[in-house]
């Protein structure tokens, strides 16, 4: 087939029905762009970025791969937040990978499917790197949901060790970036605790989300507000917090202990 009339007819039937609801929707669209949020997520179709989030087009940047993996070497990635941060001057970058990843899955299984296996190798060392956290997970789903969150985390700490956002945080720039989690099951996102806002809490946050993740159940995490999952995940949150902070006063340098922090960067 040389051309796809279904997919004209839904565009048109999806312009028709935002221009009824805002009639300058796409006019004042045309004339910039200025979203607040850049978003680096999987590519898998399952997971559409803004209407997970609620968001229209305009109001969210969007960079899609295969297990939403972020690598130092990989300039189309590299580009988009480059854009995003120093150009769109957005405020917050989210890292959102998904349960049921088929590229986690097969990293997990050390599957081999073609080229992509080079790519998977990312998330492959994600795996060796925390081999008995994900050990303590039940059976192989359980760990692959495991594997999936600390995917996450891993790539929320390469964003905050890329000089794009390394210098936005020297320049004062406010900037958060978010590790987030998304369940194709029931559509609701999931904070991995790894919400970082300047160079001096890359650990600190690193230390504390895995530890969250570690007192965690052996089972895919609550969403936030989840009724009868809200006292456990704030205590379990609680707790990775108190072990991130004991974790990072035993590092810290005896001098620097008793000076004041500040929440950016110099």
């Amino acid at each position: 087939m040389r051309s796809l009339p279904t997919l004209f007819d839904n565009n048109r039937q999806w312009a028709r029905r935002l221009s009824e609801r805002d009639p300058g929707f796409f006019q004042s669209l045309a004339a910039q762009q200025s979203p607040k949020y850049v978003w680096i997520g999987c590519s898998d179709s399952r997971v559409p970025a803004n209407d997970i989030v609620g968001l229209k087009p305009g109001e969210l940047f969007v960079h899609r791969n295969v297990a939403n993996v972020v690598v130092h070497t990989d300039l189309n990635c590299l580009s988009v937040l480059q854009y995003a941060v120093d150009v769109l001057q957005v405020e917050h970058v989210i890292v959102c990978g998904h349960y049921g990843c088929g590229g986690v899955r097969a990293a997990y299984f050390r599957s081999s499917l073609g080229l992509i296996d080079n790519w998977l190798r990312h998330v492959q060392d994600v795996r060796d790197r925390h081999e008995a956290l994900i050990a303590r997970a039940e059976a192989d789903d359980g760990r692959i949901d495991r594997l999936c969150e600390l995917n996450v985390v891993d790539q929320v700490r390469h964003v905050c060790h890329t000089t794009i956002v390394q210098d936005a945080w020297r320049r004062r720039q406010p900037l958060t970036v978010h590790g987030w989690i998304y369940d194709v099951r029931d559509g609701l996102l999931r904070d991995l605790r790894c919400t970082t806002t300047s160079v001096e809490e890359i650990g600190a946050a690193n230390a504390q989300a895995l530890d969250y993740l570690g007192a965690a159940r052996p089972t895919r995490l609550p969403a936030l507000g989840a009724a009868g999952d809200g006292e456990a995940d704030a205590a379990a949150a609680d707790d990775a917090r108190a072990k991130a902070d004991a974790r990072l006063e035993a590092d810290a340098p005896v001098e620097a202990k008793d000076a004041p922090t500040s929440g950016r960067s110099r």
